[in-house]
């Protein structure tokens, strides 16, 4: 048997990527009377029959899966975001941060369209500076800044995807599936434009699988606009705000960093140490854990 990696399932049909190539496997019997369901990127092992054909025989447990996009064994996320068309909306990026974090997948930031940034070539309203997510390196996140019309960022990019499995998460109109073809150009993935009305992209990605990007496995994940957050106790939110954990000790042992008074982490806003938006996403964030904790 060899080893490989699941990349989607079709009509009764599995295709694993093993040994540098596409298997088109089936199944074997004991997992169809389990009736066990199989998500891109789980870990298989399979039996050769003649050709590319095989047969599933083992699956390794997973060491982690998101339910949307639903994706098993992620090593990365790629969380992507635009200069221009649409800007950069920080509340969800953050609540993409918590979530692939707890996930414990590892969120590596993409900012794209980064000739639109530099040349400042669209309205003030929905432009945003080549720099404005800059101050996440600061928080310990990798940043990696790309165009797809100049090629700039794009081998940088590659180094990250080879030898891991990774998604692509962020709204719709950033730029995911031109990333994935401007990538691997034999893929031509569908692309549109993004509303001009709307200030937001159409849904061009429908179902999630993996596709072989270079030495590394990627997914583009269909489009959406907005996030949960993983279920977590009001003292566990502060574990993925990590510029909170170094500002010195508050008042109350058990501070929330919200009303309370003497608060660290207020003092810490209020000189500039903690970037406001990032402040303000977690009081609101916090709302939504204690509004979730009395409901359950």
């Amino acid at each position: 048997m060899i080893s490989g990696i699941l990349l989607k399932g079709y009509s009764g049909f599995y295709y694993v990527f093993a040994e540098g190539r596409v298997w088109e496997c089936s199944l074997r019997g004991r997992f169809r009377i389990r009736n066990q369901g199989f998500l891109p990127g789980d870990r298989v092992k399979i039996l050769p029959g003649t050709g590319d054909k095989g047969t599933i025989e083992e699956v390794e447990t997973r060491h982690n899966s998101l339910v949307r996009p639903t994706i098993a064994n992620v090593d990365q996320a790629f969380l992507v975001f635009a200069c221009v068309s649409p800007a950069p909306d920080l509340n969800l990026l953050d609540r993409l941060i918590v979530q692939v974090t707890a996930a414990q997948i590892k969120p590596i930031l993409i900012l794209n369209k980064i000739d639109l940034g530099s040349r400042g070539e669209s309205t003030a309203e929905n432009t945003f500076p080549a720099d404005g997510l800059d101050f996440y390196r600061q928080l310990g996140c990798e940043l990696v800044k790309v165009s797809t019309k100049t090629g700039e960022g794009l081998a940088e990019l590659q180094e990250h995807i080879n030898g891991k499995v990774s998604v692509l998460a962020g709204p719709s109109g950033v730029g995911k599936s031109s990333l994935v073809n401007a990538l691997s150009p034999g893929l031509e993935l569908k692309t549109g434009d993004v509303s001009r009305k709307l200030k937001r992209g159409r849904h061009t990605t429908r179902h999630v699988e993996l596709m072989v990007c270079g030495e590394g496995l990627l997914a583009d994940t269909p489009g959406f606009s907005s996030l949960y957050l993983p279920a977590m106790k009001r003292e566990e939110l502060t574990d993925y705000f990590w510029e909170f954990q170094d500002v010195g000790e508050c008042r109350f042992a058990n501070c929330q960093h919200h009303k309370e008074p003497d608060c660290a982490v207020k003092a810490a806003v209020a000189s500039g140490r903690i970037q406001p938006s990032r402040y303000e996403h977690y009081c609101q964030f916090l709302e939504e854990v204690i509004a979730a904790e009395r409901r359950y």
